[in-house]
């Protein structure tokens, strides 16, 4: 089960955010520190899973439903081509232990793809 995180909060309007979409089971919002032009987390509204990991074996209709959101905002916000990143634990770079898609779209730097 996640731990109370601030992702838990604003579910529970305890700290407010620009709703972007919402669903019945999922919220999305702009990233506090955006990436890329477009920046959007989509999270889920229960507090039960920590990472994509659990919430695959657990719910994973839930999971899609997370993806199709950030399907829908990348039709909206830019040309429907986006990246969509999981973080899975500390050491991938994991720093609130509510699962969370980072949904990034836009010029992004020239780098190298090479192994990507």
């Amino acid at each position: 089960m996640a731990q109370d995180t601030i992702f838990g909060k604003i579910v529970s309007g305890e700290i407010p955010v620009e709703i972007l979409a919402e669903t019945e089971r999922v919220i999305a919002f702009p990233d506090i520190a955006p990436q890329a032009p477009v920046h959007v987390l989509v999270i889920p509204k229960t507090t039960e899973y920590a990472d994509v990991t659990e919430l695959a074996a657990g719910d994973p209709g839930l999971l899609a439903e997370m993806i199709g959101v950030a399907k829908r905002l990348a039709e909206q916000l830019s040309n429907g081509e986006y990246r969509l990143i999981f973080n899975n634990g500390a050491s991938a770079g994991q720093t609130v232990f509510h699962v969370h898609a980072h949904v990034l779209a836009g010029a992004l730097e020239e780098r190298s793809l090479v192994g990507s």
